[in-house]
């Protein structure tokens, strides 16, 4: 069973008075480009959530969020210090009175000195956590499905895609046998046309046909094009199924089916050749978005 490089997945978990959403995108890529979008206070977490996607994402360009919402009325203030601020307000005031410059604004101004408000560095408990793994992990059950979801598609796609060119196969081993008569008295004519019937060397003749058939023959390359399409539907249809293995199978359908199209000398197997490349090519297109 094959998956989709494409995914999607999103989870909120209520805590507290904080929501917390994880949500996990992903396209197609030849490796695991991962892109991490936290807040702050979960940099610290920043290797694990790395470590965990790589592990079960595998391979895609992934970018991964989390966004913390307060639900409740409930805002954490900065604290100030007082007596910091007690001390640069009597600066002040002092300064002021010499100066003899009013001091109405003087407390605004104290506030904003250095030091007099402070904000606590955001962190994360362990029990904040765990509240966020689990928000992952459903975000990434749900990526996951999915996945999988896409990857039944494109499945049943290049499967039917396969069967075309099978189909194709067959035609072609009905086309030919027809070939060798029509090739027969192709040459013999034009034999007759050029030399004349009566000084034609017939056992000469016939020797020459077979050495010419034997180079046209094609008995192989259908017998390896039909086995390399039975091995891409097992491979398919495998656990451990990869868009790269089953890629590399692509490569060897093509080639006999190029070497099919440059052998036969028939125009009717020329147009089913063209159709199988067709196929073919819509079945490397699909192979770039499967994991």
């Amino acid at each position: 069973m094959i998956k989709s490089m494409t995914g999607y997945g999103i989870a909120s978990v209520d805590s507290g008075g904080t929501k917390y959403t994880v949500e996990i995108k992903s396209l197609n890529s030849k490796f695991l480009e991962l892109s991490l979008r936290l807040p702050k206070m979960f940099a610290e977490k920043e290797f694990q959530l790395r470590n965990d996607c790589s592990k079960s994402v595998e391979r895609g360009k992934v970018n991964l969020s989390i966004n913390v919402e307060q639900t409740s009325s409930a805002v954490k203030a900065a604290g100030i210090d007082n007596d910091l601020l007690k001390h640069y307000y009597q600066q002040l005031k002092t300064v002021s009175a010499e100066l003899g410059e009013p001091s109405g604004n003087l407390l605004q101004l104290a506030l904003t000195l250095p030091e007099v408000v402070k904000y606590n560095e955001e962190t994360v408990s362990e029990e904040e956590w765990k509240t966020v793994e689990k928000a992952f992990k459903q975000a990434l059950d749900g990526f996951q499905q999915f996945r999988k979801d896409e990857g039944r598609v494109l499945e049943q796609d290049v499967k039917q895609r396969i069967g075309t060119i099978l189909d194709n196969l067959k035609a072609v081993e009905a086309e030919d046998p027809k070939r060798v008569p029509v090739i027969r008295e192709r040459l013999n004519q034009f034999l007759a046309d050029a030399a004349g019937v009566e000084i034609i060397d017939h056992n000469r003749f016939e020797q020459e046909l077979i050495y010419y058939i034997d180079k046209l023959d094609i008995t192989e390359e259908k017998t390896r094009l039909k086995s390399h399409c039975d091995y891409f539907l097992q491979t398919l249809a495998a656990d451990d199924a990869s868009g790269k293995k089953l890629g590399f199978i692509t490569q060897e359908i093509g080639r006999e089916i190029n070497t099919i199209g440059s052998k036969a000398n028939d125009a009717n197997i020329q147009k089913l050749v063209v159709g199988m490349k067709e196929e073919l090519e819509k079945i490397k297109e699909q192979l770039l978005n499967v994991l």
